[in-house]
């Protein structure tokens, strides 16, 4: 029986630490509080993960350390530097695998599917972060210091999924009222299970072939933010989705009083125009098939309703 460190309770860190526990694995789950989901194979621990000696201490002797943090969203400049300085040092010194849950952000605004060959060009603070995480992480890989991989997704949907379709958009429909969506409303767009993210990390820290390189989450084909929102309000029992495009200057106010809503500012474009994740290298190498949209949307809806 193996030992797994999670760092991060989210929707991604509790979905894996959920799946490695119900495959027979050990799991010791890392968050300040030390929360996250109750099962008798997970040890929950409450611990500050940039304090590398601690973390270090907590990974010696594990399989893989897997990167599920994911710090407030306008703290990202601030936050993640020295969570991924800690995160690589227990890595090299405890000789896990590090696996990390990334995002598209560092791909920038690119026209046509992102594939994993997509050049990293980031046109946003976070997605700059995001880059330099990576780009650190593969030098220690390929000078012999550490094993690393990365998963990327797109806007996540599923139980506990936190994204701008379910922040702004799935109360509103479940409840018969009017949206209004910060972008195009027809555009094809990729969404994500938070299922899938999970099944992708586990199977690339388990794939020594995956290794030293990142991978898209395998995903269902875009469909645009009108389409989603009309098969959950058909799956709902709900009324017909009532959706309007919010007009630009209405999100740069609500940025001067909200600091999440003006960091989405830097990465509306994902939005504003085709947003499309090409996921089938990972696909054919670790055998996952997207979990199907109408199952996501189910899940997002009951988590919803208990929420």
């Amino acid at each position: 029986m193996s030992v797994h460190v999670i760092v991060g309770a989210g929707p991604v860190g509790s979905a894996a630490a959920t799946l490695l526990a119900e495959r027979g694995e050990r799991v010791r789950l890392l968050t300040r509080r030390g929360t996250g989901p109750e099962h008798p194979a997970i040890e929950r621990v409450a611990a500050d993960a940039t304090d590398a000696d601690r973390l270090t201490q907590l990974a010696t002797g594990a399989t893989a350390l897997y990167n599920c943090a994911n710090p407030a969203y306008h703290r990202w400049a601030t936050d993640w530097p020295p969570l991924a300085d800690a995160l690589l040092r227990a890595a090299e010194h405890s000789g896990a695998v590090l696996a990390t849950v990334g995002n598209l952000y560092g791909y920038g605004s690119v026209d046509g599917p992102m594939t994993e060959a997509t050049p990293l060009r980031p046109n946003s603070v976070k997605g700059g972060v995001r880059v330099r995480m990576w780009q650190q992480a593969l030098e220690a890989h390929r000078a012999g210091r550490i094993r690393a991989t990365e998963v990327r997704g797109s806007d996540y949907l599923g139980a506990g999924a936190q994204s701008t379709l379910t922040i702004v958009m799935v109360p509103k429909v479940l409840a018969g009222r009017r949206a209004v969506v910060p972008g195009d409303l027809d555009a094809p767009h990729t969404w994500t299970y938070v299922g899938d993210v999970a099944r992708t990390l586990v199977a690339a820290a388990d794939d020594e072939r995956a290794w030293g390189g990142a991978w898209h989450v395998p995903s269902v084909p875009a469909v645009s933010i009108r389409q989603v929102a009309a098969r959950l309000a058909a799956l709902a029992g709900a009324p017909a989705p009532r959706l309007a495009r919010m007009p630009a200057p209405v999100l740069w106010l609500g940025g001067l009083f909200d600091p999440t809503v003006r960091e989405m500012r830097e990465v509306l474009y994902q939005f504003q125009r085709p947003f499309v994740l090409d996921s089938t290298a990972a696909t054919a190498l670790f055998g996952i098939a997207p979990t199907p949209l109408d199952d996501t949307l189910t899940e997002t809806i009951a988590h919803a309703r208990r929420a």
